[in-house]
């Protein structure tokens, strides 16, 4: 079992900001997942990778494919409160779900 979280790299959030943005959306996505899911990722050591994207678009059909395939998604709209404009998507949690199956679908994008 595994978790990807997505990151827009392209609207210069500092690094608590990006820490706290994947967090939201860890906990997003796992609070999606089934109550088995979620006991077999917690077994397994809650295995998380981030990963980059560039853009609103990239997060978007990210979301839109692991919707499709059946995988727990959250996708993370900003308050704009600090950093970033309010309603700016900047993360995307994928998982927890079987570790090819969140690969097939991320398996492309650069580490954070």
């Amino acid at each position: 079992m595994k978790q990807a979280i997505v990151v827009r790299s392209d609207v210069g959030m500092g690094t608590g900001k990006v820490a706290a943005q994947a967090a939201h959306a860890s906990l997003g996505a796992f609070e999606h997942a089934s109550d088995q899911a979620q006991r077999q990722w917690k077994r397994g050591g809650q295995k998380k990778i981030v990963l980059k994207a560039d853009g609103k678009a990239e997060l978007y059909a990210l979301k839109e494919e692991a919707k499709f395939h059946g995988l727990p998604t959250y996708l993370v709209t900003d308050a704009g409160l600090t950093q970033v404009e309010p309603g700016t998507p900047t993360a995307l949690a994928i998982g927890p779900a079987p570790e090819a199956d969140v690969d097939e679908i991320t398996g492309d994008l650069s580490l954070f």
